[in-house]
């Protein structure tokens, strides 16, 4: 009889190989392993490399206690990574062939959303400022708290709690000297910058209303000088150059509508255009304040690589940046994230995890249309503490499809009877699906049928879909779940 999946083993027992970056070359793939440290309760994670195959796996990095953020350089000859090695946060460079990691610069916060310049020769990255302690000095250890006066309403945001006038700015760093510079300054987030294939610009996204909407803003990187594109109400969720950075893609809308649309912009004329109307597909826009969205990956300079999901699976697709069509290339019963491309875009690496599997990594091969799991960090543990078994199912009802999963112990006895947990999704925009969820597996494996669904409102469906639950918020979704769970 396997052991059940207890908190303790989901917490503690349970790694995770993420952020997987393939080389230019399209040979190897750095990825962050990582798991919670038993003793401090706190994360600890490593680097690693393997090939493709995921033959010659070996790590990178032993200093400190988190490292991540892998990015290679655009020749392939460095890998730049973020650790806290040195007593604070920092940007270290490792030569790809191996040999010791070099510090750029550090911070007492968090960096994230590296980005190599195209010559090589600079890193663009954020980090909090706080522009009552732009010099990051340390309070001292006897000092009282703070006073905190509040100026704005998003003074706070969910996951990162108490913000003030803290937010997110980019830095520019120099790989050779370590020099760097504060690039914007304006009192509002911007995240992920993505350099300009010139190497002048950087595209950054630029949320306001606590995050609810956001603009793309095209920073001079030489001035800080900014260009806000879209609407001020409206949304964008990934963004890309195009290979002669005369236009860039990206996926948001006119207005907060919970489903993405793809516009491009020419740079030149100052255009928006759209081209497409009601995905069928939801553009992976990461998870706000927690990842960032998958990357676009332009092809050619026509075609477009993307990773969306639909009806709770993931899938990779192509955008023709001209008509508009959408075709997809690859998809599964899984929940993927992210996406690293070599230079030829021939492979396609991603963090995975569905309902037999978590924290592993997948590589898709456009050339032969295989896709297959790269690591097997967890094969052991999850062999030793099976997974719940599963079935999906659907209900119709009032003129919708709803579709529901259920979750059962794995040595699960029809003759038995069960105690059931209905668990519903947040959002309310949200969306369940193949993915591994700990708290729906712990129930599972110890006793319980779990049933999930995604009634109207639910994203991954297309806009029509999301939307049924505006002003109507706990009417026809609740009659969705009560039916979904009345079939089981």
């Amino acid at each position: 009889m396997p052991r059940p999946l207890s908190p303790e083993t989901l917490v503690y027992e349970l790694a995770s190989a993420g952020d997987p970056q393939i080389s230019p070359d399209g040979t190897r793939i750095v990825y962050a392993l990582g798991r919670i440290d038993r003793a401090t309760g706190k994360p600890r994670s490593q680097l690693w490399q393997c090939d493709l195959d995921c033959g010659n796996a070996r790590q990178l990095t032993q200093g400190g206690t988190t490292n991540g953020g892998p990015r290679w350089s655009p020749n392939g000859s460095q890998l730049a990574f973020v650790s806290d090695r040195a007593p604070e946060c920092g940007i270290f460079v490792l030569p790809a062939d191996g040999g010791e990691a070099r510090e750029l610069t550090r911070h007492r916060q968090a960096i994230s959303d590296l980005a190599w310049s195209p010559d090589g020769r600079h890193i663009a990255y954020t980090t909090t400022v706080d522009p009552e302690n732009p010099d990051e000095t340390p309070r001292p250890d006897d000092a009282p708290p703070p006073v905190r006066t509040t100026r704005r309403l998003d003074y706070k945001q969910d996951n990162r709690g108490y913000l003030g006038d803290a937010r997110h700015q980019i830095f520019v760093v120099d790989v050779a000297s370590g020099e760097r510079r504060q690039v914007t300054h304006e009192p509002v987030d911007h995240e992920v910058p993505l350099w300009s294939p010139d190497g002048r610009t950087l595209a950054a996204k630029m949320p306001n209303r606590n995050g609810m909407c956001a603009q793309l803003g095209l920073i001079d990187v030489a001035t800080g000088a900014t260009t806000l594109v879209g609407p001020e109400t409206g949304d964008v969720d990934a963004w890309a150059w195009s290979p002669r950075g005369d236009r860039i893609l990206f996926a948001g809308d006119t207005a907060q509508t919970w489903q993405s649309d793809f516009f491009v912009y020419d740079v030149a004329k100052g255009d928006v255009r759209r081209l497409t109307d009601d995905l069928a597909c939801l553009p992976d826009a990461g998870f706000a304040t927690i990842s960032p969205p998958a990357p676009l990956v332009w092809l050619d300079d026509r075609s477009v690589l993307f990773h969306a999901v639909r009806a709770g699976a993931s899938g990779l697709y192509t955008l023709d940046s001209e008509t508009g069509d959408v075709a997809q290339l690859a998809d599964s019963q899984a929940m993927r994230g992210g996406l690293s491309s070599d230079a030829a875009h021939r492979y396609a690496a991603q963090a995975h995890a569905d309902l037999a599997h978590a924290g592993e990594i997948a590589l898709f091969d456009r050339e032969t249309g295989e896709s297959r799991l790269v690591t097997h960090v967890n094969d052991e543990l999850l062999a030793d503490a099976q997974p719940a078994s599963w079935e999906r199912f659907d209900v119709e009802r009032g003129g919708e499809r709803i579709e529901a999963w259920l979750l059962k112990p794995p040595d699960f006895d029809p003759a038995k009877r069960y105690p059931v947990v209905l668990d519903v999704h947040g959002g309310p925009n949200g969306y369940y699906g193949y993915g591994f969820n700990g708290v729906q597996q712990c129930l599972a494996t110890n006793g319980f049928l779990v049933v999930y669904s995604n009634p109207r409102g639910s994203g991954s469906y297309g806009r029509r879909f999301t939307q049924q639950v505006i002003r109507d918020w706990g009417g026809e979704d609740f009659k969705d779940l009560m039916a979904v769970l009345d079939a089981r």
